[in-house]
């Protein structure tokens, strides 16, 4: 445990916003991909590349910056990981093909997933993990805000000044960041673990997949963010090709979709105290896995309005968030001495699984939205039964403990 007792208002909101960066240059330029894949003349497919190669981007850096941080400490790494996301922002700006456009897309998104990793070990270090599920919850209720509005800012930088003025965007929200961090963020990791080198890495992720606890929460979180990235690579070309309404409309409607994220964040916090983690994590699950099943209703009851889409996903969304902070401090928790590395390979199972279906729903769209849905809800099931693997591993080590 760190000897800082806690962290200010002020700098959970840094690293708030931190976190928020690798999502929103992820989806600050959703509305645009349908005018990309028109501008460079591509297949869909390969549109579709700009947004989950970034997020394999994502799945790779987590893995990178987790036992970099419990190494060197989280600070030196945290303003390394901002400056690749900096370098990558620039050269997306300058890229005139659609090749160095996916190539600038992935070193940009590769440098933003520090904050995603590291917000969270920062926490851990200085919180307990009932303390830290609250706190992790409030982190990213207001990491929301940024990736929330991300798509509707998009939307209009596409339309004013083109899609590239996306990427200036982010460019200067990166730098102001890491403006900020390099004065405000104290280092927070006391006992530095030693790195022996990527066998050493090896070694420590193995250590962590050896423990089915951390395993079924792990995927209980993996499995709620492919529900959300399914979603949000999908929706941009269905509100197009589907329901007819222009680019720049999915951000608006898409507004619900973090609103509900950040509602059952409050939730998570606000019952952080009356209610266990596993009692939190439960229900969160069920009510995403409720308002799946109620969207396919909707659509197979004939309404195709945006709002019968969008409100019930911001409906399953909600119980995702609040599953998704205290399955990450649950998963965390396991292993506090690896709380880097932990983080990080949880990370890396979110993206990485979550770039593999955002590629995957471009390949079985056929025109309607049903493809999408069923993948949603597989998901969801498959985040629900992970939990309760999770939860009846620990109750089985705690028996064998008392035993």
């Amino acid at each position: 445990m760190s000897q800082i007792n806690r962290l200010s208002k002020t700098l959970i909101i840094l690293l708030a916003a931190t976190s928020a960066l690798g999502p929103a240059s992820m989806q600050i330029l959703l509305p645009a991909i349908p005018v990309i894949r028109d501008s460079f003349a591509v297949s869909n497919e390969v549109a579709q590349l700009t947004l989950s190669l970034s997020m394999l981007a994502i799945a790779l850096g987590t893995l990178v910056y987790g036992p970099m941080s419990d190494k060197y400490g989280r600070k030196p790494v945290m303003l390394a990981g901002l400056i690749v996301t900096l370098f990558g922002s620039l050269l997306c700006y300058f890229s005139h093909s659609i090749e160095m456009l996916i190539l600038s897309r992935f070193v940009q998104a590769f440098g933003g997933a520090v904050g995603l990793v590291l917000a969270r070990a920062i926490v851990r270090d200085v919180y307990s993990a009932q303390e830290a599920a609250r706190v992790i919850a409030t982190l990213v209720m207001v990491m929301v805000v940024v990736p929330m509005l991300s798509p509707a800012l998009g939307g209009e930088l596409m339309l004013l000044f083109g899609w590239e003025s996306v990427f200036v965007v982010i460019a200067i929200m990166t730098f102001v960041m890491a403006l900020f961090l390099s004065s405000k963020l104290p280092e927070t990791l006391i006992e530095p673990v030693p790195f022996q080198g990527v066998g050493s890495m090896l070694t420590n992720y193995l250590r962590l997949f050896r423990s089915r606890v951390f395993c079924g929460y792990a995927f209980c979180v993996t499995f709620v963010s492919v529900v959300f990235f399914s979603f949000i690579s999908a929706a941009p070309e269905i509100m197009v090709s589907v329901l007819h309404r222009p680019p720049n409309e999915y951000g608006y409607y898409f507004i619900m979709v973090p609103a509900g994220f950040m509602a059952g964040n409050y939730v998570a916090r606000y019952f952080g105290h009356s209610y266990s983690i596993n009692q939190l994590i439960g229900l969160g699950a069920s009510i995403a896995a409720v308002g799946i099943v109620l969207t396919i209703v909707l659509q197979l009851a004939g309404m195709k309005q945006p709002i019968a889409l969008f409100a019930p996903v911001a409906l399953a969304v909600f119980g995702n968030g609040i599953t998704l902070p205290n399955a990450q401090a649950a998963a965390i928790n396991e292993f506090p001495k690896f709380a880097g590395s932990a983080s990080g390979l949880t990370g890396f199972l979110q993206m990485a699984f979550s770039a593999v279906a955002a590629q995957l729903v471009a390949v079985i769209y056929n025109g309607t939205i049903y493809p999408l849905l069923v993948l949603m809800l597989a998901a969801s099931l498959a985040s629900l039964f992970s939990f309760r693997f999770g939860v009846m591993s620990k109750s089985a080590k705690s028996n064998a403990q008392a035993g």
